[in-house]
């Protein structure tokens, strides 16, 4: 499976408890994408969101992310890491 970096916007103030809830409800459903979330981050002030997962394409991580309300701006692939 690939790698893969979304980006939400438009978060601003998101607070830690906010960012883990929003990642614990995409870990509830992801199976069901067959899509692994690794971790996620964010910038409360600009309110940019970042998330890394496991996934079999791009579409399977936005339908995750449309399923529990935060759709993601970008989903981009990651085809290269050290």
């Amino acid at each position: 499976m690939a790698h893969f970096m979304d980006v939400h916007r438009g978060m601003q103030g998101i607070t830690a408890e906010q960012l883990r809830q929003a990642h614990q409800a995409d870990l509830a459903i992801e199976q069901e994408e067959n899509v692994h979330f690794e971790k996620a981050w964010a910038d409360p002030e600009s309110g940019t969101v970042y998330c890394l997962s496991e996934a079999p394409t791009a579409e399977a991580v936005q339908r995750i992310h449309e399923r529990t309300g935060h759709k993601a701006d970008e989903v981009h692939p990651v085809p290269l890491e050290v």
